[in-house]
């Protein structure tokens, strides 16, 4: 009766957060569900999962759950229709982001020498929904409201779930360890998991509290400041409890640094700006790679060992037969080199918990190339956006601060990994629509009548040469004479 009580319960309060966090001026469209869809899947579990009608054995990390695979297909399918519906905006975004599209080509060639070609190719048209995903949200008429709305609902969804599972659900929210440990997954399927859910959806809702904050619109902001403010107070509660070091020691740097570059400007300086950003990388690097600062490690209830990461590390690095070009996309943790190993650390693994090291085994040092090329191009283009105070700047900055740092423990640069997808949302621009253009508003006329002139030339020029789109520009901003 308690469980029946609670889930009805929670089912209302997801209601209300929805009903609160209502933005009647923004301006997207139904197809936003698509990528929810296949976002809530890589955020918690599989169809099979949720079913219960995996067996979890190897069969199914390398071949994958025929269920499985007809929902994502299906989803996939309903993404590609979108896109070609809008195909009349595809060719400038395609264009603009050719770092992408050149990382996912490699990929797809690096099926060929791979020694599963079979697993690799299904695994990679799997990776390529991640893009077809991140291109419906940027498609979108406001790609702002759409992305932060993909992640308010989401995180409304998954994590008062979370917390109705580990409470009143134990078998489905609770797992144990080999020592018998319990410890909390939600709706994920294991802590880490968990805490990553927290550390994405969390800082989503703290950016969007701080935007709403400043906003002059006490009617509306206030619904959606008691919306993002139970959010928020839900995962620092799951966050606490989880006991994941990765996800609460990454909130805790990259939210510092989203918060200082909203509200002060000295902090958007570029010379302060990118020495915060190498600062909490380096701490990041330190205490949760090397161990540097062994005090830090143990406070976050790590051993300096890295929980076994290190060898782990040793062992598949050992394997790796073409250090130029890798074993083949998402092809290393299959057959006898995942077997020599388990038997190596004696335990069971299916990746390096380290993203750089996951590149590596798989995509050699062209994927590393490649890699290092994104990150580069994506600071590249956020620091600009953060130094404008654009709507997503430092949220932007924020999750590309999460993706570097994340990866040093866990392998987040992958298929159908949340980490993975937000990397790609974030380091992705979209370019100006020609035909959106406004004339900007000059002076007044003796008659007291508006006098506008088209856009000059310059400033067009300067926008389009920082290939932002008219939605990146600050929506107070005005050019007036």
């Amino acid at each position: 009766m308690a469980r029946l009580i609670a889930t009805v319960v929670f089912a209302l309060g997801i209601v209300g957060l929805f009903r609160l966090n209502r933005e009647p001026g923004a301006r997207t469209s139904k197809a936003l569900w698509i990528p929810a869809m296949w976002l809530f899947i890589a955020a918690s579990r599989n169809v099979s999962d949720w079913l219960q009608m995996s067996s979890g054995g190897s069969t199914d990390y390398t071949e994958g759950s025929p269920l499985d695979r007809t929902v994502l297909t299906a989803i996939l399918l309903l993404g590609v229709i979108v896109i070609l519906i809008r195909h009349a905006r595809m060719g400038a975004l395609l264009r603009s982001n050719v770092p992408i599209l050149l990382f996912f080509f490699y990929c797809g060639v690096s099926v060929l020498w791979s020694d599963f070609p079979d697993v690799a190719s299904k695994r990679w048209f799997r990776a390529c929904g991640d893009v077809v995903m991140v291109l419906i949200v940027l498609s979108e008429r406001d790609w702002q409201a759409a992305f932060r709305q993909l992640l308010s609902r989401l995180g409304f969804i998954l994590v008062p779930l979370s917390i109705l599972f580990i409470r009143y659900y134990p078998e489905l929210g609770r797992r144990y360890s080999r020592a018998g440990r319990p410890f909390w997954v939600g709706v994920a399927t294991d802590k880490n998991a968990l805490g990553m859910i927290c550390l994405i959806f969390g800082l989503a809702s703290v950016f969007r509290f701080l935007q709403l904050y400043q906003e002059k619109k006490p009617n509306r902001k206030t619904r959606e400041l008691i919306a993002q403010g139970a959010l928020i107070a839900m995962t620092v509660y799951l966050l606490k409890e989880a006991d994941s070091a990765t996800a609460l020691s990454c909130f805790g740097l990259a939210g510092s640094v989203m918060v200082l570059t909203y509200l002060y400007a000295w902090a958007r300086k570029p010379a302060v700006m990118h020495l915060m950003v190498v600062a909490v990388l380096s701490v990041a690097f330190s205490a949760l790679f090397l161990g540097i600062g062994s005090g830090l490690v143990e406070d976050l209830g790590r051993e300096s060992t890295l929980t076994g990461r290190t060898a782990i590390w040793q062992s598949a690095l050992g394997l790796v037969r073409n250090p130029l070009l890798g074993t083949g996309f998402e092809s290393f943790w299959i057959g006898p080199r995942l077997r020599q190993v388990e038997i190596d650390i004696n335990q069971g693994v299916n990746q390096a918990h380290d993203g750089y090291i996951e590149i590596f085994l798989n995509l050699g040092w062209v994927g590393i190339a490649l890699l290092g090329g994104l990150i580069v191009t994506g600071y590249r283009r956020v620091a600009p956006a953060v130094r404008q105070r654009t709507q997503l700047g430092s949220l932007r900055l924020a999750f590309l601060i999460v993706a570097l740092a994340y990866n040093f423990t866990e392998g987040g640069f992958k298929m159908m990994h949340p980490v993975w997808i937000v990397f790609l949302l974030t380091i992705a621009i979209v370019p100006r629509n020609p035909s959106q253009r406004r004339p900007l508003k000059i002076g007044m006329q003796l008659d007291g009548s508006q006098r506008t002139i088209d856009r000059p030339n310059k400033v067009q020029d300067l926008i389009e040469e920082q290939t932002f789109s008219r939605d990146f520009a600050n929506p107070h901003a005005r050019f007036t004479g």
